[in-house]
């Protein structure tokens, strides 16, 4: 799940950058508009990926670094 959430954080991050740079939605370009429901999802599924990733702050890192 962590690295989903992340690789979905990433997919934002970019897709943010490209709008501040050359106002690009690359998401809304894919999916037909940023109202389109495809683009309304991966939005939605960006944000959940958000607030997954906050967690990651908080983790004991100890414990995963046997893995």
């Amino acid at each position: 799940m962590d690295k989903t959430a992340l690789a979905l954080v990433i997919v934002g991050a970019v897709n943010w950058g490209l709008i501040s740079l050359f106002k690009f939605d690359l998401v809304a370009w894919i999916f037909g508009g940023q109202t389109a429901f495809l683009s309304r999802v991966v939005y939605g599924l960006v944000f959940v990926a958000g607030l997954w990733c906050i967690s990651l702050l908080f983790r004991n890192w100890n414990e995963h670094s046997e893995a």
